[in-house]
């Protein structure tokens, strides 16, 4: 039927038993619209319009994928394949046309790696168990909460380094970086002097990032998305830190030493966690194969940072970014195991396999925000 026309996307699931019509890429991109969402998993065309309210990982997660093929993405987040299968068997309204390619191809600190492995369902056999731990760690540990660090970094594995679907690097108009440096000079936005980003990243990057941006967001979802239990979890974060501190330091003291531990995990976390990422492409969608995405070729997202005791450890081997987007469900001591075979397969098919010194990682970051400053100015001033 692909060529012929193809059914409204509210006819209804395919009939069991009859032949399924098949779809054209280009039928399938016509369906990425709000309440309108299709997608392609193993070369089968379901319609999520309704149900992708109901998605566990959320709504936005796999409207992210609206459009495009996830299967890649499907097996890589999902660990009963088929259990979660028999949910889209509903949802099932054709096939992938025969002629049409398929696109599948320190302490306190290290306690966002640790709740980052159970967020991903890698440390415990159960899902149920990683699910209690991480609302453990990250509420009574953290003060934050488990779903809405899940609801964010879901989407950068989904999309790493998209705009406005990696809220990792949807930070316009504080920071431009990649193609948003070009469109915000053509159209001569001058918010902050972004020729001079690389500079005041360090006033008000890292400092900030967990005692300001995501102490605020964080509250934000919780109260909007009613995430009671969570915010429970929190409160006894704050309640044991101030309880704990406030006969020995008093109130100013407390509050001063608060502030202090959230600035040293915030320095912690902007540079570990952007080290690979902040440097490489970054822009608006493109379609891409999901797999692909977690490799450098073409300068994608992400690259890896020379392994070492000390990397490995202060990183929670987050240096192997290359494995840990290709395999997010893997326990974070196998990627060093699995590297050599993925930089073998890079080689096979003539895709470069980034490894970069730490300090030299770190600089990156800053060399990228000069850069991409840089162009800015250019386009504001000449274009």
């Amino acid at each position: 039927m692909g060529g012929v026309g193809e059914p409204g996307p509210r006819e209804g699931p395919a009939q069991p038993g009859a032949p399924l019509p098949t779809f054209c890429w280009e039928q399938i991109r016509a369906h990425d619209q709000p309440g309108d969402k299709w997608l392609v998993i193993e070369r089968r065309v379901y319609d999520i319009s309704r149900w992708a309210q109901r998605h566990p990982g959320g709504s936005r997660l796999i409207g992210h994928h609206g459009a495009e093929d996830a299967t890649d993405a499907f097996r890589a987040f999902h660990q009963d394949l088929n259990f979660v299968r028999k949910f889209l068997q509903p949802l099932l309204i054709g096939e992938l046309a025969p002629e049409e390619p398929s696109q599948d191809g320190p302490l306190n600190a290290q306690s966002w790696c640790l709740q980052h492995d159970l967020g991903h369902a890698s440390i415990f056999k159960k899902s149920w168990w990683n699910h209690v731990a991480q609302k453990f760690v990250m509420g009574q540990l953290k003060g934050f909460s488990a779903h809405w660090w899940n609801f964010r970094h879901f989407q950068h594995h989904a999309k790493p380094n998209i705009f406005h679907k990696d809220p990792d690097v949807t930070v316009a108009p504080v920071f431009l970086l990649g193609e948003s440096s070009v469109e915000y000079g053509k159209k001569k936005r001058r918010y902050l002097p972004y020729n001079q980003q690389h500079l005041y990243f360090f006033l008000i990057g890292p400092p900030l990032l967990t005692l300001v941006n995501f102490e605020v967001e964080n509250l934000a979802y919780m109260l909007v998305c009613m995430q009671w239990a969570d915010l429970l979890w929190a409160a006894s974060f704050y309640a044991r830190f101030f309880l704990s501190y406030l006969p020995f330091y008093g109130v100013p003291g407390v509050l001063l030493f608060f502030v202090a531990v959230r600035v040293l995990e915030s320095h912690w976390f902007v540079w570990i966690t952007q080290m690979n990422h902040i440097p490489k492409e970054i822009g608006h969608e493109k379609h891409r194969d999901w797999a692909l995405t977690g490799l450098p070729g073409g300068g994608w997202s992400t690259c890896n940072v020379e392994p070492s005791l000390f990397t490995n450890w202060f990183s929670g081997h987050l240096n192997f970014q290359i494995e840990h987007h290709l395999f997010p469900r893997m326990p974070r001591h196998n990627y060093s195991r699995v590297a050599p075979l993925v930089k073998s397969l890079c080689a096979k098919h003539g895709l470069s396999y980034e490894v970069k010194p730490f300090l030299t990682a770190l600089v990156d970051i800053v060399r990228s925000l000069k850069k991409s400053g840089d162009i800015w100015l250019d386009a504001y001033l000449h274009q």
